[in-house]
């Protein structure tokens, strides 16, 4: 049998190991220890495998990447490297948008439906209107009466009730007449101060406007102090979800104006051009920038527009997919928009230079096959939906080969694109319903 130990020959052993071991852990860190500044500076080194001594050699990154995907790869006009199967690592997951719809300080500022007209149209903007209207009214007219905040909102109430009741094409005479007009119309004011009020409206001093515009170099000179201060609004009445849409809106006006646009497919033909970022759940315009043109007619155009637009438009926001048309797709937007912690899912055209050529190839392709190819951070796809057609899309948001079951056999992602790309179209056909233009 084993002997025991008794109470102070165990408390011997005990004292004897603790000494042991102390002794060996402080030789042990005596040889291997460093200040912590050492251990950051050493953890932060390049090593044999570093994205250094990669770029030394063309061939090096070229025999990596193929380990990497364990197949040959497409390379692209810009040298960008595409798999024909997706990565194995896991993809970006943009964060779950908990927080959307009206915001707080809407909620507690709207409680009727004029409080959320005033939200919007503030009684700073209309205080701005209402000086410089006031300006060009005594200069224009010997009897003129100053418009207050009162009469201006009567004026753009008129206004809007005469889109509502769809009456675009009708002259204000008819508006006002006993016969064909509408009562509420003859009791808010009269024909002729209504025509003196449109008449004489203004959203800056019209003598000074000609410098501003020689100075800040700005053709929205005549807007741009109501513009900036209602923009601002949009962001705070509402929090998009988490799909929103990046598209080019028209503003239906056929008046003088130097960056005046043609768009044949929009309602209104003629107008305005806006780029307007939309929530696709509800076509609210979270976000808007003009399109002014060029500064002037010799001056260069502008190099990645498509690209800084979506960047401005989406600054503030996070956690969301952004569609968009094949004028804003590139990858670097696609990247840089990761960076923000978002996607982008839309349509790019062939003239990329990061697309490979495999997807633009149409001749040996099926009617009805799609055809995919990923980076560790996008997709692209090329689907033919019948002969002598390709629809090409790019994706941070895809990262496997995904086709809808069906007799069109779209991929996902196109069946994504779809059902967001229309938010801006929607908000178009909405205003145009309500449309009223001064005859």
């Amino acid at each position: 049998m084993r002997r025991r130990f008794n109470v102070n020959e165990a408390l011997e052993v005990f004292q004897q190991l603790e000494e042991e071991g102390e002794s060996a852990s402080s030789s042990s860190t005596d040889d291997s220890s460093c200040s912590d500044e050492e251990a950051e500076d050493q953890a932060f080194t390049p090593g044999p495998d570093s994205g250094e001594e990669m770029e030394e050699g063309s061939d090096e990154e070229v025999v990596a990447a193929e380990e990497r995907w364990d197949h040959p790869l497409w390379q692209s006009k810009s040298g960008i490297a595409w798999s024909p199967t997706p990565d194995t690592r896991i993809p970006f997951r943009a964060p779950d948008v908990r927080h959307c719809g009206i915001t707080r300080l809407a909620v507690s500022y709207i409680q009727t439906i004029e409080d959320s007209f005033d939200f919007f149209l503030t009684t700073t903007i209309l205080d701005v209107i209402i000086k410089y209207t006031n300006i060009e009214g005594r200069r224009k007219y010997d009897d003129w009466t100053d418009v207050d905040r009162v009469e201006l909102r009567a004026l753009f109430g008129l206004l809007i009730l005469a889109g509502v009741h769809r009456s675009r094409g009708e002259s204000s005479a008819s508006l006002w007449g006993e016969e064909t007009g509408r009562p509420i119309f003859r009791a808010t004011m009269s024909l002729g101060r209504f025509h003196m009020l449109t008449a004489t409206l203004r959203f800056d001093d019209r003598l000074t406007r000609a410098a501003r515009r020689l100075v800040q170099q700005d053709k929205l000179a005549p807007l741009r102090e109501v513009w900036d201060l209602w923009a601002a609004r949009l962001p705070l009445a509402y929090n998009p979800g988490e799909d929103v849409c990046v598209d080019e809106q028209l503003v239906g006006f056929r008046g003088r104006c130097n960056f005046k646009q043609y768009m044949p497919s929009k309602p209104a033909k003629y107008g305005i051009k806006l780029w307007v970022v939309c929530d696709v759940a509800t076509s609210y315009a979270w976000g808007i920038i003009p399109y002014l043109g060029k500064t002037t007619r010799d001056a260069p155009a502008e190099r990645g527009q498509g690209k800084r637009v979506v960047l401005e438009l989406t600054e503030g926001l996070s956690g969301r997919t952004v569609t968009t048309d094949n004028f804003f797709t590139s990858l670097a937007l696609g990247e840089e928009l990761l960076q923000n912690k978002m996607c982008l899912v839309g349509t790019v055209r062939r003239n990329k230079p990061e697309l490979p050529p495999q997807l633009l190839q149409m001749k040996s392709r099926a009617v009805l096959s799609s055809l995919f190819g990923f980076t560790s951070t996008a997709t692209a796809v090329s689907y033919i939906p019948k002969r002598r057609r390709n629809v090409l899309l790019l994706s941070t948001k895809h990262h496997q080969v995904q086709i809808q079951e069906g007799p069109q056999q779209k991929p996902t992602v196109i069946i994504d694109y779809n059902r967001c790309k229309g938010a801006v179209d929607n908000l178009d056909k909405v205003i145009y319903l309500f449309y009223f233009v001064l005859l």
